[in-house]
Formats: C-alpha cells, structure tokens, sequence
C-alpha cells in the first residue's frame, strides 16, 4: 500500500489533534508540514488553495486535507487527509459531550477557558500577517483586505458578497489595467 495514505493521516490527525482555535490557527502548522517537511504543495499553491479553501462551504481544515490529498492521490488521498483531520475533533467533541454536562458550572473550567480566549485570539491573528506577507499585501493594495474586513464586520456584508466581488476586481485589472502597464 502507498505511504502517502498513511503519511497524510497521520500528519492530519496531528494538526487535527494539537491546533486549538479553528481552521485558521492551523494554517502555520499545515503549511509547515505540507509545504515544508513533505513537499506536497508549493509555497504558491498552498496561497492558492488557502483562498479556495475559505471560498468553498463547509470547515477549513478539512477543506484543505481534501484538497491536498485529492491533489497527491485523488479520491483515496483527499478520503485519509480528510479523515486524519476529522477524527481528533470527533473524539475531543465526543469525550467533552459526555463528561461537560457535569463540569460545565465549575469555576476552575470556566476560568481555564476564560484564558483559552485570548490565546486562540493570537492564534488566529498571527497566520493573518505570515498570510499577507505571502500575498504580497503592501502598503499600494493593504486598503482591499482593511476595506473588506470592515465590511464584513461593520456593515455586515455576506462574506461570500466580498470574495466574489474580490475575484471579480481582480479578474478585471488582471483584463484592463495589467496589460496597459507591462
């Protein structure tokens, strides 16, 4: 049997395991591990597929397993990432529905949660700057990001209104601005 099978499970049930705070925590240890130490992906394909992972309905991590196995192995491939990602938080889910019920009102857990916040706050906002760093977000183009963020936030704009006015925009300066400046 191929070891890529194997590999991308275990390397997904890893990330599944030990990234607390969600899909965008674990861009920094995806991208280490699938970019960096096996080589699945390039730097840009992984940009790539970061932005088709957040665009396509449903969880963010798993989105990217799929992609990435699919990618390496098709369908048996995005079937073991996918799986390695899932499980952790299956298990984890299932012991905490079990036993939360009866420590959910104790002041210990209430208060180790109260410091999980800020910490998964900083786990989220750190990937944002490795993240804008690769996409090449300066000071010219910072306004698309801070405007589409404001939007989504302030005035409540569907995210999905954003991303496909987003390609839109750069689907037409890639057609009519780009061309004229070379």
């Amino acid at each position: 049997m191929d070891r890529f099978y194997w590999d991308s499970f275990k390397t997904f049930f890893r990330i599944g395991a030990f990234t607390i705070g969600g899909g965008y925590a674990m861009i920094p240890l995806i991208e280490s591990e699938v970019v960096e130490r096996h080589k699945w992906v390039s730097r840009s394909e992984f940009l790539d597929l970061i932005a088709v992972a957040q665009s396509c309905p449903g969880v963010f991590a798993i989105n990217m397993s799929v992609f990435i196995g699919y990618k390496m192995r098709k369908f048996p491939g995005a079937l073991s990432a996918s799986v390695g990602t899932a499980l952790p938080s299956f298990l984890i889910i299932l012991l905490i529905a079990l036993f939360f019920a009866n420590i959910s009102d104790n002041p210990v857990v209430e208060s180790i949660f109260k410091g999980i916040r800020p910490a998964v706050v900083a786990l989220i906002a750190a990937p944002t700057f490795t993240l804008a760093r690769s996409a090449k977000i300066s000071l010219a183009n910072c306004w698309i990001p801070i405007i589409s963020a404001l939007a989504i936030w302030l005035m409540g704009v569907n995210p999905v209104v954003v991303i496909v006015a987003a390609g839109a925009c750069g689907y037409l300066y890639g057609k009519l601005v780009k061309p004229t400046e070379q």
